[in-house]
């Protein structure tokens, strides 16, 4: 990788943790400036606006996480095993998050709900995503006979999910790693026998 490419990456990689700790409207230029070691100069020159930073950040924040999913995931033969596998990711997210500051899916669609709409987009197009995600796996074990053959996958897929992002906020809340265990439990309501 070339030096340009490499400080690119340097700006992106700590201004995703800087935004999921401090949020979007809450980081400033300086911010940016002071967590890389760059000058002001350096920056502008890779990026036209901290908005230009604040989507490359969101996508590298998304990409780790895939990382972490997909290799949860791999591990795993079965559906239920895949889907306790991807939750288990954040299973200790107030000690060891993927991401430090919590899950960026969800920082970023609250933050970008009114104030930032092309963020929102993307944020937007990750949850879909996600969704699909779940919901594929799902449906495996719908077709292997894990899950009931009338399972909602779609909007089971929502719950699951919106079940991983409000454990993740309710443990860093009370600073316990517990929510995540409760959407496990709640997973075997759904198993065939």
């Amino acid at each position: 990788m070339r030096k340009g490419e490499l400080t690119k990456l340097r700006i992106i990689e700590k201004s995703a943790v800087l935004f999921n700790n401090k949020g979007y409207t809450g980081t400033t230029m300086q911010d940016i400036i002071d967590v890389t070691g760059l000058t002001k100069g350096a920056i502008y020159r890779n990026f036209a606006s901290k908005d230009e930073i604040a989507i490359e950040a969101f996508q590298y924040a998304g990409q780790v996480l895939w990382i972490h999913f997909s290799a949860a995931v791999e591990s795993q033969d079965t559906a239920i095993g895949k889907i306790i596998a991807m939750c288990d990711v954040y299973k200790d997210t107030v000690h060891n998050p993927p991401i430090q500051g919590g899950c960026p899916f969800l920082n970023t669609a609250v933050e970008s709900d009114h104030s930032f709409p092309m963020l929102r987009d993307h944020a937007l197009e990750a949850y879909t995503q996600m969704l699909g995600f779940i919901q594929s796996m799902l449906l495996q074990g719908v077709n292997s006979g894990e899950f009931r053959a009338e399972i909602d996958t779609e909007s089971t897929a929502s719950f699951i999910f919106s079940s991983i992002e409000g454990g993740i906020m309710a443990s860093r809340n009370r600073h316990v790693a517990f929510a995540i265990e409760n959407i496990k439990r709640l997973l075997m309501a759904y198993k065939a026998h």
